[in-house]
């Protein structure tokens, strides 16, 4: 084991991309642990995150601690690590036994030149990006994030980099989509569609799959502008419409359901025509939760509710668990993701289900809850909970 390890520390700088520790053979474990590095203060550090059920744990490290967290992982807990890096790359596998079997390949006897110059790791820059920066991109030239060479406007790069984490969130489910087969998707409450287009050119650009995608949204202007640049890049099948989240009738069935920062109770009705829908797929972010806000009261929580800003927070938290719950009631693997850093906004939950079609057991609890806070909420009275 320590051999292994000893050769996975050569990796360990600026070049690592990523390891990937999966397979782990007691069920206390995180079901998949990526590590990536990242500059904080300019300091060199790896970001472990450790996923866990519906959750999604990080933890910085520096290189002695990680070289102690992946002893610890490799020591019997897990049954695989995959390291990739600038360098080469390795692949442990570990018997029951305990034997290790260990393969690397290096860059060099690949006949790869070596990296050049210094890796972008600034907290922002912590690893490569799907859309990456020198590349030009037209619909991120036209929304003002990039420039034309390709280089992300310095005002915009918390908008380049929110871009690039939810294409992250949907790589991981693009397997869950049809293939052989048009994949139909809805966004609820485009806005200037950043995400939209970005959905578009991943998904049909740059893995060549027959999409088609709607953008819907309440302003005028914006369905205009991005209905022009939609034709202008050729985009034939992405449309933009005027309308109402709760109104809109125009399908049948969708394949993926996207809402991102629709208001209040649009989340809710975004949801639950997803699952009215049979969507495999639903990422939702959602925002200004107050529905839960002006209902939620308890004895035993007075004392946190009476403080305004941690009632909000509060409510919120509550909001977004007790809509995961019952899209899991609906027959919905559910996660509660972080989909950017606290540091540039506290609105920073992304809930992304795939459907199983196994609903969950917890019609009886999640009541309880509700009965607890003494509210109600749309996503309940649209769908109802299932005992």
């Amino acid at each position: 084991m320590e051999a292994s390890i000893t050769q996975a520390e050569k990796f360990l700088n600026e070049h690592l991309r990523q390891i990937v520790i999966s397979g782990p053979r007691g069920s206390q474990e995180a079901t998949k642990i990526r590590i990536r590095p990242l500059l904080l203060q300019k300091e060199l550090k790896f970001q472990a995150e450790e996923q866990r059920g519906n959750q999604v744990f990080h933890r910085n490290m520096s290189r002695e601690e990680t070289m102690e967290y992946l002893r610890g992982a490799m020591s019997g807990a897990y049954r695989q690590m995959e390291l990739q890096s600038e360098q080469g790359t390795m692949h442990v596998l570990v018997s029951k036994s305990g034997k290790q079997t260990v393969k690397i390949r290096s860059r060099a006897a690949a006949g790869a030149p070596a990296p050049e110059g210094e890796a972008r790791l600034s907290h922002n820059r912590k690893k490569r990006y799907i859309l990456e920066e020198g590349k030009p991109v037209p619909f991120l030239r036209d929304l003002g994030v990039m420039t034309a060479e390709g280089a992300v406007v310095h005002a915009r790069y918390d908008k380049f980099r929110q871009i690039n984490r939810f294409l992250e969130f949907l790589e991981d489910v693009v397997p869950a989509l049809p293939k052989g087969r048009e994949i139909r998707i809805i966004d609820f409450g485009c806005g200037k569609s950043y995400l939209t287009f970005a959905m578009y050119y991943y998904l049909h650009e740059l893995q060549g799959r027959d999409v088609r995608i709607t953008g819907l949204d309440l302003k005028q202007e914006v369905i205009a502008r991005c209905s022009a640049l939609a034709k202008q890049y050729g985009y034939e099948k992405l449309e933009f419409l005027h309308g109402d989240i709760a109104s809109y009738e125009g399908e049948d069935a969708v394949d993926m359901v996207v809402t991102l920062h629709a208001c209040d109770t649009a989340t809710d009705y975004a949801l639950a025509r997803a699952v009215q829908w049979g969507a495999s797929v639903i990422l939702s972010v959602p925002c200004c939760q107050h529905e839960l806000n002006r209902q939620i009261r308890s004895e035993i929580l007075e004392p946190a509710l009476e403080y305004g800003l941690i009632r909000e927070r509060m409510a919120a938290l509550y909001t977004d668990a007790i809509r995961a719950q019952i899209l899991e009631n609906h027959g919905y693997r559910t996660q509660i993701l972080e989909f950017i850093d606290m540091e540039h906004t506290p609105k920073n939950i992304l809930i992304r289900a795939q459907k199983t079609g196994k609903p969950a057991d917890n019609g009886r609890k999640l009541r309880q809850l509700l009965s607890f806070l003494h509210v109600e909420c749309t996503l309940e009275k649209e769908l109802g909970i299932r005992e």
